[in-house]
């Protein structure tokens, strides 16, 4: 059965980084310029993108937008953006140069009414929730944080305002390589009962499998960092070796997706 996967760019400082669990303190850079690492997921026949900007998510600051614009308009797929997004301006801006879907994270916690607001403005294909959650709990601001509800609860609430769908992360198995939160996930899914795209912690085929078997509660698509960057998916060599030194066909650079 078919699931999206969705590679991740989280962007810190400017760089194309990964976390583990969150923690900035264990930070791995593995390319200088997000662009190049877009590319190189685009040449690997990726469908959409999922970029964060760690600096933002920290801040709330758009600091890294300029590196983001750069991966928007140079791609023809489409991309979807979180970290720090808590303004109607904040996500004009991203949807203005061509970002198909915001991703609101702590706001939906911290100040509910943006989403309502957006939702009045935009799609709900637009505008999507992001629910990082800890034995539970969403953490908010950067992980730094915790909310009082529990992640069910926050998902219904946003599902009550009109949000469609939710990118649901367990905190726990991010970025630690040793499968995902198969209970936590299947729990929150038939709980929130929403279109969910799965997050945190996907480390090979077997993970996929597993995870396909939570497609009748929701579960349509996944996100995949590390994993990826670490090539522990076997066909990613072969796509190293011989796409090496290639570059994107002229059309992907003209044939904006909007």
């Amino acid at each position: 059965m078919f699931m999206l996967i969705i590679p991740a760019i989280d962007i810190k400082d400017g760089k194309c980084v990964r976390l583990t669990r969150g923690d900035f303190s264990q930070k791995k850079i593995y390319l200088d310029n997000p662009n190049d690492m877009a590319i190189i997921w685009r040449k690997q026949n990726a469908k959409m993108l999922h970029i964060v900007d760690l600096d933002a998510a920290l801040t709330g600051e758009m600091v890294n937008f300029e590196k983001i614009k750069e991966i928007v308009v140079n791609l023809d797929i489409p991309v979807q953006v979180g970290g720090g997004i808590r303004s109607v301006d904040a996500v004009k801006k991203y949807l203005d140069i061509g970002v198909a879907r915001v991703v609101i994270g702590s706001a939906a916690v911290t100040n509910p009414l943006l989403v309502e607001e957006l939702l009045k403005i935009y799609r709900p294909s637009q505008v999507v929730v992001g629910i990082d959650a800890e034995h539970g709990v969403p953490k908010i601001k950067g992980w730094l944080e915790s909310s009082n509800l529990k992640d069910y609860e926050l998902a219904l609430q946003m599902k009550n305002m009109g949000i469609e769908r939710v990118i649901y992360t367990d905190i726990t198995r991010d970025g630690m390589m040793q499968g995902f939160g198969y209970e936590s996930t299947k729990r929150f899914a038939e709980k929130a009962g929403m279109k969910i795209t799965a997050s945190g912690g996907v480390t090979n085929a077997q993970d996929m499998k597993k995870l396909n078997e939570l497609k009748p509660f929701g579960v349509d698509s996944v996100v995949i960092g590390k994993a990826l960057y670490e090539c522990n998916f076997p066909c990613q060599e072969l796509w190293y070796n011989f796409e090496e030194g290639m570059s994107l066909d002229h059309n992907f650079s003209t044939a904006r997706k909007k």
